[in-house]
């Protein structure tokens, strides 16, 4: 017999039973990557995302699975888009929002979405879970976002409505250097990888690869005012995180921080974050002061590149959308989220939408691939 509770707060488990549950080789379901959402106030009622997290306990009270859901009032922070539901709903008078999703806030990186103990299975205990959100919450739908192989066979296998995104993954083939990797392109894109670097290096920037132990509170308030600049300057607003967030993160994730740091004059003007799992670069944030041709692709593409060589990591996910990656040596790769509608007149149309949406996707996957940059394609 397994009980389920929802928890407004990741505190509700202790840090060991979480990660224990999770692993640590994937950052982003870090006991300390959510708890500094939650108390850098990154999370919450104000910010449209607040916590749910389902925790399954056995008949011995022992936490056998968690899975982290948020309820959700609007859909930004997520990146598998759904405004063409939300639009649709109101067009007929109905509500879309709330929704739940279980996804990680502001992180479209695929990845481990419930954590299990030896012995149980997601398959088991992933129609309980969403009985007891659907009991405790009025919603107008569910959603698996970004989910790993393994839930998207048991999710597909109970029903749910399968959608695709297109990301853009670098993939090491056993590189020596950078020269290697670039020796594996066509002719006119390694000129142009090594134009653009060389042209970042004349504009008198010099690059540093920092650890997360290496970051103090002056860089943690430099890169702040970068991440509200950028985010400024694209979207008019601040940004989704908190400078407390930051911190937080630069004090009790420091393992799992890379920074690819710009320096001109001797001064920082340009900053790359990044998370470090088992086998995986994730690129997740990017700020500077001084606007430079390129500084862009050095600091969020070919230092990421360089890394993952020099330490032997097989994929460097540099974050979401992006079709210039694919000129940079990344490769398109699907991504999958899943979503359970409750009962609505709109239920056929939102399903046929998803199916002709996968068909579109599929296919233009297909031709991307076609034009991947490497002499020799798969």
């Amino acid at each position: 017999m397994i009980k389920i509770e929802l928890t407004s707060s990741v505190t509700a488990v202790s840090r060991d039973d979480w990660d224990n549950l999770f692993g640590r080789n994937y950052p982003f379901t870090r006991y300390d990557f959510l708890l500094a959402l939650e108390q850098g106030g990154s999370l919450g009622p104000q910010r449209g995302w607040v916590p749910q997290y389902a925790v399954a306990r056995d008949t011995d009270n022992v936490i056998v699975a968690v899975m982290p859901w948020f309820k959700k009032t609007h859909s930004y922070g997520e990146y598998f888009f759904d405004w063409a539901f939300a639009e649709a709903y109101e067009r007929y008078g109905f509500q879309y929002y709330p929704k739940l999703i279980n996804a990680i806030p502001f992180t479209p990186c695929s990845g481990p979405r419930i954590g299990l103990a030896d012995g149980y299975s997601a398959s088991d205990l992933v129609p309980l879970i969403e009985a007891e959100l659907t009991k405790q919450h009025d919603v107008s739908n569910l959603q698996c976002l970004y989910v790993t192989p393994e839930l998207s066979k048991t999710l597909a296998n109970d029903g749910w409505w399968q959608r695709f995104d297109i990301q853009f993954l670098w993939q090491n083939r056993d590189y020596r250097s950078f020269d290697d990797f670039l020796a594996a392109l066509v002719s006119r894109k390694r000129k142009s990888i090594r134009k653009e670097r060389r042209q970042v290096t004349e504009q008198g920037v010099t690059m540093k690869v920092l650890a997360g132990d290496e970051l103090d509170e002056v860089f943690w308030q430099q890169f702040t005012r970068f991440y509200q600049r950028t985010y400024l300057k694209r979207s008019g607003h601040g940004g989704y995180l908190t400078p407390e967030t930051l911190n937080l993160w630069g004090k009790h994730l420091a393992d799992s921080i890379v920074v690819f740091a710009a320096c001109r004059e001797q001064q920082l003007v340009a900053a790359s974050l990044c998370f470090r799992g088992q086998d995986t670069l994730y690129g997740r944030y990017w700020g500077c002061i001084e606007e430079l041709e390129f500084l862009h692709f050095e600091a969020c593409y070919y230092q990421g590149i360089e890394y993952c060589i020099a330490h032997g990591l097989a994929y460097f996910d540099a974050g979401a959308q992006g079709e210039h990656k694919l000129h940079r040596g990344f490769e398109p790769v699907l991504r999958e989220g899943f979503y359970r509608f409750m009962p609505s007149p709109l239920n056929e149309a939102v399903e046929q939408f998803c199916g002709q949406e996968r068909a579109a996707i599929q296919e233009h996957i297909s031709t991307l691939a076609g034009v991947v940059p490497f002499k020799n394609k798969a």
